[in-house]
C-alpha cells in the first residue's frame, strides 16, 4: 500500500476528459530579444508596430501576443469587442483617454466591451512590448469614429501564415500556436 505522500507524486492516471486537446508550451515566450523574423507587422492601421504570436484559440476568438513599438506617437486608436488584458515588459506606454500609464512591470485590464482607445508610446521610450491577451477583435478607428479595418484571431493567424511565409519560417509553426 503507497503513502499519501507517495501518491502526491504520482501522476494523475485516470481517463481524460473528452475533447481535452494537449497542453502548449513555448519555450522563450518573452525573449524579448529573439529572431527578428518573428515579430509580424501589425499592418496598415499600426505602422512601425509589429507583433509576435504565442497562442491563438479561434473556437474562443482569443489571441495571445507581444506588441513592439519602435516609434513613438500613436500606435493604435480601436474599439475593444471583448476584453483585453496587458503586461508590459518594456518600456511605457498609455490611453490618451485615461491619465495612466502603463510602464514596465504594470498590468492593465480592459473591460469590455466597446471602449475606444488610442495607444500612444511616448517620445522618451524607444521600444515599448506588451504582452497582450486578447479576447475579441480590434476595431481601429479614426478620430471621428469611422471604422478603418478589424482584428481579430482568424485575420492575425492569416497575417502570421503570410509573414512566415515570406520571412522563410516554417508556416507549420504557426499550427503550433493554434489550441
Amino acid at each position: 500500500m503507497s503513502t499519501p505522500i507517495e501518491d502526491a507524486v504520482k501522476p494523475y492516471d485516470g481517463p481524460r476528459l473528452y475533447g481535452m486537446v494537449d497542453d502548449m508550451i513555448t519555450p522563450g515566450a518573452l525573449d524579448l530579444d529573439c529572431d527578428e523574423r518573428l515579430w509580424v507587422p501589425q499592418g496598415e492601421h499600426s505602422p512601425g508596430v509589429e507583433f509576435r504570436p504565442l497562442m491563438f484559440q479561434p473556437g474562443e476568438g482569443k489571441f495571445v501576443n507581444l506588441l513592439r513599438g519602435r516609434r513613438q506617437g500613436v500606435v493604435s486608436r480601436h474599439r475593444h469587442v471583448g476584453a483585453v488584458q496587458a503586461f508590459t515588459l518594456r518600456g511605457r506606454w498609455h490611453y490618451l483617454e485615461y491619465d495612466w500609464w502603463s510602464e514596465e512591470g504594470s498590468f492593465a485590464f480592459d473591460p469590455p466591451p466597446g471602449d475606444v482607445h488610442t495607444l500612444e508610446v511616448p517620445s522618451d521610450c524607444q521600444e515599448m512590448i506588451t504582452l497582450f491577451i486578447t479576447t475579441g477583435a480590434y476595431i481601429y478607428v479614426d478620430a471621428d469614429f469611422g471604422m478603418l479595418g478589424i482584428e481579430d484571431v482568424f485575420s492575425k493567424i492569416d497575417k502570421t501564415r503570410e509573414h512566415y511565409r515570406d520571412v522563410g519560417l516554417d508556416v507549420a509553426l504557426v499550427d503550433d500556436l493554434i489550441r
